[in-house]
């Protein structure tokens, strides 16, 4: 970013973290040496105050990279959709929309109405964004991030995720977002435009590369191999920067179960990890009587929690503290 030094700002540190202590010291070190390593431990506060720093050191340009979201950002936009673009314009479409789709949809409706019933029986009553967010967790499967690789390496076919992530981006994400929006209108004493919540579907990157490819194969086209492979070679990146995204948070993010929301997160985490695989898995065996592969298949990919961009959905939209 470009700060103004003309600009009037009023920059605020908080005493809760460690760095605040030393914001004299670095500010000084800052004005005196052109390179100035910071170390610290995590939740210190680097990510957050070394910016508010440099602009009381006076400099006029700041560069924040998060390498985590580097990786994100590339896996979402640009190597999920290419990769899911070549693996369902190839795939066989009986095998996508069978049976384990209808167990996978099931098994997300019964994992959602159970977290709203314990809810309301553990937590209280709640407010209607607070529990639009915990339902989301407990039912929202990660098929984007870390249901690729999971997918690949104990499935052994990535095309599984492919009809979960499109019940989830094109029905789930737009219904909780909208009403996420209605919960702070109300507050605002704002109105909604519904076109916002229609179009966000078609808005997604992974969800666009996914239609594309069902297009392609429902039309029984193909594309040229010059205009394959690059498609390929950019998917390939997909699972790699996921995993390596992943390692970082492992490292970065905070310990669970801290904070004011440890309770809440205690019972999404329970409904999620254990229950919603299991409800999966007595549906697939017992009701359906899936196969030994396709049980398999609808009780990982119910297993993969998505708490990471849940927690930027909470913080943007509620302006509340993590889950964690």
């Amino acid at each position: 970013m470009t700060a103004d030094p003309e600009a009037p700002v009023t920059l605020t540190f908080d005493d809760a973290l460690p760095i605040s202590a030393h914001v004299t010291e670095i500010r000084n070190a800052l004005r005196d040496h052109q390179v100035l390593v910071v170390a610290g431990e995590t939740g210190s506060g680097k990510t957050t105050q070394l910016p508010k720093i440099c602009l009381l050191a006076g400099r006029k340009r700041i560069g924040h990279t998060q390498p985590r979201d580097v990786y994100k950002r590339q896996a979402f936009t640009i190597a999920s959709p290419a990769l899911l673009f070549s693996l369902v314009a190839r795939a066989n479409l009986s095998h996508l929309f069978s049976a384990t789709l209808v167990v996978s949809a099931l098994s997300i409706v019964l994992a959602a109405a159970t977290y709203l019933i314990a809810s309301r029986l553990l937590l209280g009553r709640g407010d209607l964004a607070g529990r639009v967010i915990g339902t989301l967790c407990s039912a929202y499967s990660n098929a984007g991030n870390l249901g690729l690789p999971i997918a690949a390496y104990v499935l052994g076919d990535m095309t599984w995720m492919a009809p979960i992530m499109l019940i989830q981006v094109g029905l789930l994400q737009p219904t909780a977002l909208a009403l996420l929006d209605l919960a702070a209108a109300r507050r605002a004493g704002t109105r909604l435009t519904p076109m916002r919540y229609l179009t966000l579907p078609i808005r997604n990157p992974i969800t666009v590369g996914t239609l594309a490819g069902l297009g392609l194969n429902l039309a029984g086209l193909g594309l040229p191999d010059p205009v394959w492979a690059p498609i390929e070679m950019i998917g390939q990146v997909a699972v790699p920067a996921m995993l390596l995204a992943f390692g970082v948070s492992l490292r970065l993010d905070p310990l669970p179960g801290r904070g004011p929301h440890a309770r809440e997160l205690a019972v999404v985490a329970m409904i999620k990890v254990l229950l919603h695989p299991a409800i999966a898995f007595v549906l697939g065996h017992w009701v359906f009587s899936l196969g030994l592969s396709d049980l398999l298949a609808v009780t990982v990919i119910a297993a993969p929690v998505s708490y990471t961009h849940l927690d930027v959905y909470k913080r943007q939209r509620l302006g509340r503290q993590p889950v964690s």
